[in-house]
């Protein structure tokens, strides 16, 4: 997922997030979780400048509102990002890649996923490095002053490599524990730093301080590869040797002397331990290196040997054979619970060690905490138990881990396979309530063994026998969005999804019953074997697409654990649940599979390459593509909020291959407006080859608020760009039907007809209208107490849903979510007919598309301060503009009356202000957004309201 978008909410105008990862930040036995965002400044004489921004968060960062500015790192001249290889640490396969990060004044270590995202992280703090020539000026990062909130003490520095405690380095202003310099004390500090630092390594490779750059390193890397054709050792994907570029066995060529040797002992990484302890973590204790997987860190290839590659994969049959391996795939949902109980029965019960292992967990965490935020202990509890429970003929590499909540895959490989292993991609879809909570939803690896993709989706979909259309929904969800990026220019470039890979396996507890059956009925045809009479009464009703196989939990009728596959060259050895666990209400259920897998014959694949090469070389060069496009202009109709329009075109290319790529208009940040999306936004075609594109048009929150007032409008002109071609231009346009989602609250008590019943002029001219105006009735119309469309939607859940179990937690249709939104914007209400719980989420969506939130921005930092004292409090609420106050207390009025039915909705205080508490007080726009510690206090000044008289 990229988690730019919530960066990009926290800062100033002028300031823009190209690329975030989510890393853990090392400091000795400490592992802290963070968000690592590079923002770029646009200086007023045309220049650019960047600094690292360091994010605390405590789950999936969606909004702006998930993350709290921690630290910023100016990117300059003595700024360096290095790949560390600590001795004796174990170095495998997919494993997370350590960095370290050091300036003269700092040093800080970060394991960063492996995986695109970070290769393109990378690239892009290698591309923001200033450089070293004498004639450039200085960084002087006058930009960051807005982000200070102390005034500095000066001091010598902190000797370099050693972690300080948060908030202490030297020259530098606190920012919520983090420090910028200001430029009196970098000229200070420049008289006593070190000189001369400033090479940048990353996945193995390095740039260095003079002479070289990295995009010269990589097209020499590619003309060399283009030389070696004949003689190199292949990537899993018909790619290129680098072993002659590659001494350390690692990436781009490196400077030996250049890599950090004499790291302090208090950076060393988690998998720095004794030899024992790693083998008894991972079986494996010698280092796996694949040069195939790491040869994706190159960021981009030269055109010649994008076609290479696209001819290899059309000729894939004439140089490949199938080789079957044993894949074992089990699944358990262990109900909250701590490992008890040595997992061999489960993972060990076969004769022969499989090849790899595809494990996943449901709700491993069932705690508050885990449900609202992302870190639990019991990840590492029961990565270790696995670890100690695979097959003891064999050893065995972690290839990744992925959890979202409780939601956990892991993935090993035997050790002898893992230089086989690339492309190693993870994700996670969250379809809980708003989109946002990880208790439902799915996690996934993708990656290439040998030359083949496999997938592996492990996921917990919405419980109950009724919610059967919700767990539909879930599983569209996860299809749809979950998407992995890689940065390989084939036939269908960027982006992959589940169905074109060659292998899908799908884990986990589906949840969906048998239903019309009793109990005794379902168990006879069991015994029977008759699984095509229970296939009729099966809600998965899936089987055109998948091969099915359930498992029976202690209570019935209940077949919830299930494990599916799509895919040829699958059989199915054997299939089974293990009663001897008894951890969990759930049992483990394990399946063992022979997938045939395409294996290189390196020979045949020597001969291939070598004809496809010599058939370039009788192209012409000088030819300039050019393509045709079916359709330059669109025109989406009535667009409404958070509802997905979709226009397509397609790219016919004539007789040059080429990469297209949508790009930048002169002094925009994007190639599009923030509504619009093109899929994919570039690629590769062949000669004579299609493409089809779509535009993807989606107003949510962000967008929604200047589409109501007028001041955006739905137009565009996106500039699709040929390498060494010329540019077409697309033309966007349509409109916007507007809607309270998005609408201020003043606005809509001023509305006193539905929103699509008002002149467009009428619209904008309220929307527009400054907050304290609203409180002056002698200017305008009469206006409400409280927006209409909230008390429909209040009135309807307390009449209806007071004593509605998992309210405000669990989510509903999107669907019913659209009817809910139209019955607001027409004001037709009595035509309002919905779940409770999709009424429920549309109500904190309503709240979350406040421009300006119920407690204003004015009054946040008046209310974590007198969080605490309910009095203080009163009055600060008191203070707010009329109508916000009045929303406030009918809020909290019937938050109250929920929390009278607490014995059935299973509701209480510390549930709801956390629900609430980060949608009705949020931090101010343009400012850094809440640590941990301030949205607890946002959390206990809601909780004061829930618990004592109004």
């Amino acid at each position: 997922m990229d988690q730019s978008v919530a960066i990009q909410e926290t800062l100033a105008e002028g300031e823009y997030c190209p690329q975030a990862v989510q890393g853990v930040l090392c400091e000795g036995d400490s592992r802290q979780s963070r968000l690592l965002g590079l923002v770029r400044y646009c200086l007023e004489h045309g220049g650019q400048e960047h600094a690292l921004f360091l994010y605390t968060h405590r789950r999936m960062a969606i909004t702006g509102d998930d993350v709290s500015l921690d630290q910023i790192v100016p990117v300059s001249r003595d700024f360096t990002l290095e790949e560390v290889s600590p001795d004796g640490e174990l170095y495998i396969l997919g494993s997370d890649v350590t960095v370290q990060l050091d300036t003269a004044e700092l040093s800080l270590v970060f394991q960063l996923p492996f995986g695109s995202q970070t290769r393109m992280f990378l690239h892009e703090v290698a591309r923001a490095c200033p450089g070293f020539d004498s004639a450039t000026r200085d960084p002087e990062f006058l930009w960051l002053s807005r982000y200070r909130c102390a005034k500095p003490e000066l001091e010598l520095p902190t000797p370099r490599g050693c972690n300080s405690v948060p908030g202490t380095w030297p020259g530098y202003a606190t920012i919520g524990g983090g420090r910028y310099p200001s430029r009196k004390e970098r000229w200070l500090l420049e008289e006593i730093r070190p000189q001369g630092a400033g090479s940048v390594l990353f996945w193995g490779g390095a740039m260095e301080k003079t002479g070289f750059r990295l995009m010269e390193r990589l097209e020499e890397a590619d003309r060399e590869m283009s030389a070696a054709a004949g003689s190199r050792e292949r990537d899993s994907a018909g790619g290129s040797n680098f072993d002659g570029l590659r001494p350390n066995g690692k990436g781009l060529p490196v400077d030996q002397s250049s890599r950090g040797q004499d790291k302090p002992e208090s950076l060393q990484p988690r998998q720095n331990k004794s030899k024992s302890e790693i083998t008894g973590m991972v079986r494996s204790s010698t280092i796996t290196v694949s040069d195939k997987a790491h040869i994706l860190s190159m960021q981009k290839f030269g055109l010649r040997d994008t076609i290479v590659k696209s001819h290899l994969v059309q000729k894939e049959e004439d140089y490949t054979y199938i080789q079957n391996f044993r894949f074992f795939v089990g699944t358990y949902n262990v109900n909250g619970q701590s490992p008890k109980e040595r997992l061999q029965p489960w993972l060990s019960d076969g004769v022969q060690a499989p090849d790899v292992y595809c494990v996943g967990f449901q709700e491993l965490d069932l705690s508050k905490e885990a449900f609202f935020f992302h870190d639990t202990p019991k990840e590492e509890e029961w990565f270790k138990a696995v670890s100690e429970g695979l097959h003891p003929d064999a050893k065995y590499a972690k290839v990744k881990l992925i959890r979202l909540v409780g939601i956990m895959l892991l993935l090993y490989v035997k050790q002898e396979h893992a230089a086989y292993v690339s492309e190693v991609e993870a994700e996670t879809v969250g379809t809980g309530i708003m989109g946002r909570m990880g208790n439902k939803g799915g996690v996934a690896i993708r990656f290439q063994f040998h030359n083949t993709s496999i997938c592996v989706v492990n996921s917990h979909l919405a419980a109950h026998i009724e919610e059967y259309e919700r767990r539909n929904q879930d599983y569209k969800d996860i299809c749809s969005r979950m998407q992995f990026c890689q940065l390989k220019f084939l036939l269908n470039p960027v982006t992959f999804v589940l169905c074109p890979h060659s292998v899908i396996l799908w884990l986990g507890d589906l949840n969906y019953r048998i239903e019309e059956l009793d109990v005794e009925k379902v168990k006879k045809l069991i015994e029977e074997k008759d699984f095509q009479t229970l296939y009729a009464y099966d809600q998965v009703q899936m089987a055109t697409l998948w091969t099915l196989y359930f498992s029976e939990k202690c209570r019935a009728p209940a077949w919830c654990d299930r494990i599916l596959w799509k895919g040829k060259n699958i059989t199915q050895l054997s299939y089974q649940s293990h009663m001897a666990l008894k951890t969990s209400d759930h049992k483990p259920v394990s399946s063992v599979f022979d997938i045939g897998v395409r294996v290189v014959n390196d020979e045949l694949y020597r001969k291939t390459l070598e004809e496809i090469v010599r058939s370039l070389d009788k192209m012409e060069n000088a030819n300039i593509p050019s393509v045709s496009l079916s359709k330059r202009e669109f025109c989406f109709q009535n667009v409404k909020y958070m509802q997905l329009k979709v226009e397509s075109f397609t790219i016919h290319n004539g007789q040059v291959p080429c990469h297209f790529e949508f790009i930048n208009k002169p002094d925009e940040e994007s190639y599009c407006k923030q509504w619009l999306n093109a899929n994919p936004s570039r690629g590769f075609l062949l000669p004579d080859s299609d493409i089809e594109i779509e535009l993807e048009l989606f107003v949510n929150k962000t967008t929604a608020t200047k589409l109501n007032s007028g001041e955006d409008k739905i137009e565009d002109i996106l500039v699709l760009h040929l390498d060494r071609g010329k540019d077409y231009f697309l033309s966007v346009s349509g409109n916007y039907l507007p809607s309270c989602f998005g609408s201020p609250i003043h606005t809509l008590c001023y509305m006193r007809e539905p929103i699509l019943d008002l002149p467009l002029e009428t619209i904008s001219e309220l929307t527009l209208m400054p907050i304290r105006t609203g409180d002056d009735c002698s200017q305008l119309e009469s206006p409400m107490e409280i927006p209409k469309e909230l008390w429909m939607m209040v009135d309807y859940l307390y009449r209806n849903a007071v004593q509605q179990e998992d309210l405000f937690q669990q989510p509903g249709l999107r669907s019913e979510f659209e009817h809910v939104r139209d019955c607001l914007d027409t004001g037709m209400i009595d035509n309002l007919s919905a779940s409770n719980h999709s009424v429920a989420e549309a109500l904190l969506l309503f709240l979350e598309s406040l421009p300006e939130p119920v407690i204003c921005y004015s009054a946040y930092h008046n209310c974590l301060e007198c969080s605490g004292n309910y009095t203080a409090s009163k009055q600060v609420i008191s203070t707010l503009p009329t109508f916000y106050k009045n929303v406030f207390h009918y809020l909290m009025a019937f938050l109250q009356e929920l929390l009278k039915n607490s014995a059935k909705n299973h509701l209480d205080e510390n549930i709801l202000a956390s629900i609430f508490g980060s949608l009705l007080l949020r931090n101010p726009a343009g400012h850094q957004k809440l640590d941990m510690t301030e949205k607890k206090k946002a959390q206990e000044f809601i909780h004061q309201f829930l618990c004592n008289p109004l």
